[in-house]
């Protein structure tokens, strides 16, 4: 959390690439408003988890004139086309303005590191909170409420909004997760002993022996900068494993060209059921369990009743299928749990 003085720093502009949902607007437009600024990416685990608050308080404070602008500054290249943010954004109902800050000028501009970023802006242009990452919603609709009544509002506020997952409880005292994994040579690292081969095919043997927090590829891999991407012939298979502590895991892939490819998963070695398949997993009628990765996005794959340690395969006979992150979510020790 960052409190800034009041009128001390003026909020930086905001030049970027596209403006979506919205004509371009500049602070200097939004005077007189209170403003929050988020800068997210849509294939962030954490970005999406931060959405849905922001889409209950752009229902609740609009008539209070306050005005949510979304920063999207991508992390992969795929997220520097408009026409899939745009996409996005019909998926996850965001309806309020996004700025698409390609080059991550706004980015920059704000000192941000991380994705989700928020800011306040009082109705002088002034930036006044900030918060880095999740977590702290409810300390945050506090600071928005305070700058509405500086604004000059004086009637009753709604109620705060009740933590949506059960990581956002104030004082909820979590696992530590396994930190996510980027792939591509120029991000991330693999638990092969091939490694990575910058910018050509390598075809991998998995031995099956596994270190938590390292993916691992069997198969041939074409080596990306930010990605792996399965270049294996029609039939042939790919497999990429990892084991993992964690709740919940994502993954962001995509697929060259227009078509859709499954890609099936199994955890600890069986298919996955309805008690911890993910949003986005689909069935085959023998029970086989499976994401169609149709676009570049973030596919929610695991989530699991209880936080423990599991082994995520996924697998593949289509070449095209581009991998770059593996994400974990974490989930609260239930003995720290406050009966308060």
């Amino acid at each position: 959390m960052t409190i800034f003085e009041r009128g001390n720093i003026r909020a930086p502009e905001l030049f970027g690439d596209y403006w979506l949902n919205s004509e371009p607007t500049t602070m200097r437009e939004l005077r007189g408003s209170v403003v929050l600024i988020e800068f997210w990416d849509y294939s962030s685990t954490g970005s999406a988890r931060s959405l849905p608050y922001l889409r209950e308080w752009s229902m609740r404070y609009s008539d209070f004139d306050l005005r949510i602008v979304g920063v999207h500054t991508p992390q992969f290249k795929f997220g520097r086309n408009p026409e899939h943010v745009e996409a996005a954004l019909r998926k996850l109902n965001v309806e309020f303005p996004v700025v698409m800050d390609n080059d991550g000028v706004i980015w920059t501009a704000y000192s941000s590191r991380m994705w989700p970023t928020m800011y306040l802006v009082d109705r002088d242009g002034f930036l006044r909170f900030a918060h880095q990452g999740e977590g702290g919603y409810q300390q945050f609709e506090r600071w928005i409420q305070t700058l509405l009544a500086e604004a000059g509002y004086h009637g009753e506020f709604p109620e705060l909004l009740a933590p949506i997952h059960e990581a956002d409880i104030p004082g909820a005292m979590c696992h530590r997760a396994t930190p996510d994994v980027q792939l591509g040579y120029l991000r991330g690292t693999i638990g092969n002993p091939e490694g990575y081969g910058p910018e050509s095919t390598i075809e991998y043997n998995d031995r099956g022996f596994h270190l938590p927090g390292r993916v691992y590829l069997d198969g041939k891999w074409y080596n990306e900068r930010e990605s792996v991407r399965f270049d294996g012939e029609q039939g042939e298979s790919g497999r990429v494993t990892v084991m993992y502590e964690a709740l919940e895991v994502d993954s962001v892939m995509s697929v060259e060209g227009t078509g859709a490819t499954k890609v099936f998963a199994t955890q600890n070695k069986h298919s996955l059921t309805k008690e911890n398949a993910g949003l986005d997993v689909l069935f085959e009628e023998d029970g086989k369990s499976y994401v169609l990765v149709d676009a570049p996005r973030r596919f929610n794959i695991v989530v699991n009743k209880e936080f423990g340690m599991h082994e995520l395969e996924l697998s593949l006979r289509s070449p095209g299928v581009e991998v770059f992150t593996m994400s974990f979510v974490t989930g609260v020790i239930p003995e720290l749990v406050s009966a308060n």
